[in-house]
């Protein structure tokens, strides 16, 4: 880097951690600060980035910031839509699509994730696009950060790999398509009947899973506001869940969070998950 544009973008990032103080990211304060707002570890701990890297992109010096980064570096520093915008244009990458995996998430459900402590909690898409997920989610559920295209999706992972079902029995996989199917009808409804996202990713299932191009043509839609689920833990066993699910105003963003089940024995697992946090998780996602 080091043109001016990076000597903003580095600016720019610096005045938007000063106007945010620790409690509100879920860090705490401590009785000694010598800088309003966050400190630049802080912010490089909550983007997933190293001191050192972060340090380098508020000078304005360092190698250009990924999408991966600036998506993530938006969402610790809460920054609304245009701010974001700004942010990638600063790094000269491309602003993501709405919608995308790299979609920016709407401050108030970051806000809202922060303040999920103590049960599994995520942001998707509408195209079941995994945004950003708390560390109970990433124990519960798997870490879905890496996944890439359309393989980004659940709904594709569902359909196209194998390894995506071990997370819910056997017994439940038909009630899980169907349910996947119309909610996804769902969504393209609700996008521009142009939305390349949509398009193209139900033009990839239809050519590759003929369960799905089978139930598509059913043409049975509705939208997946909350269900019970029951999901195969490694370590913990058979779980179930309510999910529950707060939609942006758009549609296009869903904040899900777990409960355990009145009548099982979800809410101890739920407990002990908090203790063994993702050292012993090693579920597919």
């Amino acid at each position: 880097m080091g043109s001016p544009k990076y000597t903003e973008l580095g600016a720019f990032l610096r005045s938007r951690r000063e106007r945010i103080r620790p409690e509100d990211v879920g860090l705490v304060a401590g009785p000694r600060r010598r800088v309003p707002g966050l400190r630049r570890d802080e912010v490089a701990q909550l983007a997933g980035a190293s001191v050192d890297y972060y340090n380098e992109i508020e000078r304005g010096a360092g190698s250009q910031p990924s999408q991966q980064m600036l998506a993530a570096l938006a969402r610790a520093l809460r920054l609304t839509s245009d701010e974001r915008d700004y942010l990638y244009r600063l790094a000269d990458r491309p602003v993501p699509a709405h919608g995308g995996p790299h979609s920016h998430v709407h401050p108030g459900m970051t806000d809202l994730l922060t303040r999920l402590t103590s049960t599994p909690a995520q942001v998707i898409t509408d195209l079941h696009v995994t945004l950003v997920q708390n560390p109970l989610a990433v124990a519960l559920l798997g870490d879905q950060s890496a996944f890439r295209g359309h393989h980004a999706s659940l709904v594709h992972r569902w359909f196209t790999d194998p390894a995506a079902r071990r997370l819910y029995p056997e017994a439940d996989h038909d009630a899980q398509s169907r349910t996947f199917v119309a909610d996804l009808r769902a969504a393209a409804a609700r996008r521009d009947a142009k939305d390349p996202q949509a398009r193209t990713l139900i033009a990839d299932l239809n050519t590759r899973s003929p369960e799905f191009a089978a139930l598509w043509d059913q043409h049975e839609v509705a939208v997946r506001r909350g269900d019970r689920k029951r999901i195969n833990h490694p370590t913990l066993g058979l779980l179930e869940v309510n999910c529950l699910t707060l939609f942006s105003e758009d549609g296009r963003q869903r904040l899900l969070w777990f409960t355990p089940a009145p009548g099982t024995d979800s809410a101890d697992k739920l407990e002990l998950l908090a203790v063994i946090g993702t050292q012993l998780s090693d579920t597919p996602p």
